[in-house]
């Protein structure tokens, strides 16, 4: 069974605000980002709406990844995260644009972390799921 990503807001923002997650997951694609996964945080979280989850194998790969979907929101959607932590040498780099919050580790540090466990109650989707 597909999910559906509706929200209460008109169809073109609707549209942009769901495709949003989906944009990033493909533009990790693109630099062969590992464990692709989209949490729904919607009705769990008051700070957002959906995490982005990747992992990358190297420091050079998790920069590329990050640049990727950088430049992919910002093409499509005009925008620039609203944070943006990510530092030289650092292990796990987090993009924030609001109703969406990309997180990307190093492999290793993401089994750490284990965001999808923290948040086990939120849906997962992937790139196989509904975008309208």
């Amino acid at each position: 069974m597909k999910k559906n990503l509706s929200t209460d807001v008109d169809s073109s923002e609707k549209n942009s605000h769901e495709q949003l997650p989906f944009l990033c997951l493909e533009a990790a694609a693109d630099k062969k980002a590992e464990d692709p996964i989209i949490l729904d945080l919607r009705g769990i979280s008051t700070f957002t709406d959906y995490f982005v989850i990747v992992s990358g194998n190297s420091e050079p790969q998790i920069k590329a990844i990050a640049s990727s979907i950088r430049e992919k929101i910002r093409e499509t959607h005009n925008r620039s995260p609203f944070s943006d932590d990510s530092y030289a040498g650092s292990p796990w780099v987090v993009l924030d644009y609001g109703s969406v919050i990309v997180h990307i580790f190093h492999d290793k540090l993401r089994k750490l972390y284990d965001l999808e466990s923290l948040w086990r109650d939120a849906p997962a989707l992937s790139m196989n799921d509904v975008r309208s």
